[in-house]
């Protein structure tokens, strides 16, 4: 996986990830590589420092102090109740599972559980359609 800055020829800068550079090149080609902002299929690479990745390294990615902030957490706290009211819990086997629904060898159904590193980048490679769920810490007020 690789993650690109872009930006938009309206000037908007936004994140996206792709499974190699040449699945960005070939996206952008077919014009599927759109602005969020305001759908511009006008996109580039914008400059970016690189990810230089530390051995050990447990850093995780952090906000405060949006305006929207309380909002937002209260819709990855319902995103989250959702998935996990509605979806199959599997635990470890996750990605095990994850494989049979897209090679359609078991019937489709909601799942969540968890998958190492290893296996997210094999899902990842055999094109598995999947997401993270939001982990929201407690507050501690």
């Amino acid at each position: 996986m690789i993650r690109y800055t872009l930006i938009c020829d309206n000037d908007h800068k936004f994140e996206a990830w792709f499974r190699s550079a040449g699945a960005y090149e070939e996206q952008r080609e077919r014009g599927i590589v759109v602005c969020p902002a305001c759908s511009s299929d006008s996109v580039e690479k914008a400059v970016m420092a690189p990810a230089v990745s530390r051995a050990g390294s447990d850093k995780v990615s952090l906000s405060i102090g949006h305006p929207e902030q309380a909002k937002l957490r209260e819709a990855m706290i319902a995103l989250r109740n959702k998935v996990t009211s509605e979806a199959d819990y599997v635990g470890d086997k996750f990605a095990e599972e994850a494989r049979k629904i897209h090679f359609k060898e078991v019937e489709p159904r909601g799942i969540y559980g968890e998958a190492t590193r290893d296996e997210v980048v094999g899902l990842v490679e055999d094109g598995v359609d999947f997401m993270p769920l939001p982990h929201i810490p407690e507050d501690h007020n």
